[in-house]
């Protein structure tokens, strides 16, 4: 606790960077699965191409993609563009099976029934079966956020400044107290990823309160 009370302002900068690290990949990999889901969910012959070949994404170790980015994007090694791009690649492998998964969960009666109101493809999509589906879409979004939160302190190894530099510094100094302050952060951090995106898709599902009000 004196450790943390010395150095509380450079902790508190070095999560804000990792929210900030964690976060936007978040965000922009959902936008991109969003879209890939549901081509995968309207054209069958595209769905197990786009569900495999995204799900091998996950596999390539993350030390080895915040390498590779600079020699991809031409970027410096230490740039976090590295790191958002490598954590939304990861991002969109997780999402994209979850968005196939909610957008399939869809009743087809449901699909029917809004079709025979005379509501368009992309509107039935948008106010029908997105929202329907947001119950699959946020636990998945719950596990790649927690993924994401983990993943990133990797990238202290390569000079990204975030909690995972707490962990380097420890283990460089033989120091226990920056290690176990960044392991709680990180677990406070996901947590409360966790709970912004609960409170969300309660938030866009005001239907589900209810019936479990009534029940």
């Amino acid at each position: 606790m004196t450790w943390l009370r010395d150095n509380l302002t450079d902790v508190l900068q070095l999560a804000l960077q990792h929210v900030w690290l964690s976060g936007l990949p978040l965000v922009i990999g959902l936008l991109v699965a969003l879209p890939l889901g549901w081509l995968a969910t309207r054209y069958g012959w595209v769905r197990q191409p786009l569900v495999i070949g995204s799900g091998l994404l996950y596999t390539i170790p993350s030390l080895a993609l915040f390498i590779l980015m600079p020699l991809i994007l031409g970027t410096q090694i230490v740039s976090p563009v590295n790191v958002v791009v490598a954590m939304t690649l990861y991002t969109v492998a997780l999402l994209v099976r979850t968005v196939v998964d909610g957008l399939g969960s869809v009743p087809d009666d449901v699909r029917q029934a809004a079709t025979a109101m005379g509501i368009g493809r992309v509107r039935r999509l948008l106010t029908v079966e997105l929202p329907l589906a947001v119950p699959v879409i946020a636990s998945g979004l719950r596990v790649a956020a927690v993924s994401n939160v983990s993943i990133v302190s990797v990238a202290a190894l390569i000079g990204m400044p975030q909690l995972g530099t707490l962990f380097t510094d420890g283990f460089s100094t033989g120091f226990m107290d920056p290690i176990v302050v960044g392991i709680v952060a990180c677990v406070l951090l996901a947590f409360l990823f966790d709970l912004v995106i609960n409170l969300a898709a309660r938030a866009l599902t005001p239907w589900r309160r209810g019936a479990g009000a009534r029940a």
